[in-house]
C-alpha cells in the first residue's frame, strides 16, 4: 500500500485540527481496507468498497463502527483525492437501544465495595459529574474548582470545553488526594506516572460491577447516562443537562426522558 496516503491523512486531518483518537481510528479503518482488498483507495471501485462495507455489517459491527469507516472512507475519497463526484456512503440507522442506567443505591454500593481510595474517587467522579472516561484520564488539578463546586472538563468529544458539577460530598476526599500535586498534574495518575489507560478504568468498573453483585450489562459510560437520568428525575431542565453532559443537539440528551418517564413508571402490571 502507498505509504503516502496514510501520511497524508494524519497530516490533513491534524491540520484539521481532528482529536487523535479520530486520526488513530480513520487511519486504522484504510488499512483495513488494504488488508481486506489488496488495494490502495483509490484503485477501489464503489462495488468493491461497498462489499467491504457489508461484510462488516455481516460480521454483527454495531452502526457505529460502520459509520466510522464510512466516514474515514469518505474523508478520504472528497478530501484527499479531491473526487468531487464521489457519492458518498451514507450512514446505518442508529440502534435505538436505551442506555444502561445504574440506579443510586446500584452506583453508591459499587463505590463502598472499592477499597482503593484513587479508584473510588475515579468512579465517584465519573457519576457526580457526568465524565466520559477520557475525560477522567485527562482530568488535571487545575481544572477541580472544589470553592465553586465545578470541574471545568477542557476539550472533550469534539474539542469543545464545558463546566460540570462537583458533588460537595468528594471536596475533602478531593483535596487530600490532590494535596501535593501542583496545578497541571494529572489528577489520576498510572503508578508510573502519567495518564491512565481507558482500559485499566474500564476494568475498575467492571470488578466493581462485579464485588457489588450488579447483573446488568453496564459500562463505564453508564456512570454518565446514570447522572444524567438522575438529574431529570430529580427535576433538572433538561436543556441545562444538555449543557453538562456536552451535547451539540438536545436530541441527543431527549433519550434520557424515556428513562425517566415518570407516567409509564406509575402503570402497574394487571398481572
Amino acid at each position: 500500500m502507498e505509504k503516502s496516503i496514510i501520511t497524508v491523512l494524519e497530516e490533513e486531518m491534524r491540520l484539521r485540527n481532528y482529536s487523535q483518537k479520530t486520526i488513530k481510528a480513520y487511519r486504522q479503518v484504510i488499512i483495513d481496507l488494504f488488508r481486506k482488498t489488496g488495494k490502495a483507495p483509490r484503485d477501489l471501485d464503489r462495488e468493491e468498497i461497498r462489499s467491504y462495507l457489508l461484510k462488516k455489517e455481516e460480521s454483527g459491527l454495531s452502526s457505529q463502527t460502520i459509520s466510522l469507516s464510512m466516514n474515514a472512507i469518505n474523508f478520504v475519497f472528497t478530501q484527499l483525492y479531491k473526487q468531487k463526484d464521489f457519492q458518498k456512503f451514507r450512514h446505518p440507522k442508529k440502534s435505538k437501544k436505551l442506555p444502561v442506567v445504574l440506579s443510586r443505591e446500584e452506583i453508591l454500593e459499587m463505590i463502598d465495595v472499592v477499597k482503593n481510595k484513587k479508584h473510588q474517587l475515579m468512579l465517584a467522579l465519573g457519576y457526580s459529574a457526568g465524565l466520559r472516561i477520557s475525560e477522567v484520564v485527562n482530568l488535571q488539578v487545575q481544572d477541580i474548582d472544589c470553592g465553586s463546586l465545578s470541574i471545568v472538563i477542557r476539550q472533550g468529544k469534539g474539542k469543545k470545553d464545558r463546566v460540570s458539577v462537583l458533588s460537595s460530598k468528594l471536596v475533602s476526599d478531593l483535596y487530600k488526594y490532590t494535596f501535593e500535586k501542583n496545578a497541571r498534574s494529572i489528577v489520576f495518575e498510572s503508578e508510573r506516572g502519567g495518564k491512565l489507560a481507558t482500559a485499566t478504568i474500564g476494568k475498575v468498573f467492571q470488578l466493581a460491577l462485579k464485588k457489588a453483585g450488579i447483573k446488568k450489562p453496564a459500562t463505564f459510560h453508564s456512570l454518565r447516562h446514570s447522572f444524567a437520568t438522575h438529574l431529570l428525575e430529580n427535576g433538572t431542565d433538561v436543556r441545562y443537562v444538555q449543557a453538562l453532559l456536552g451535547h451539540s443537539n438536545i436530541r441527543t440528551t431527549q433519550i434520557y426522558t424515556q428513562v425517566t418517564n415518570p407516567a409509564l413508571k406509575n402503570i402497574k402490571s394487571p398481572f
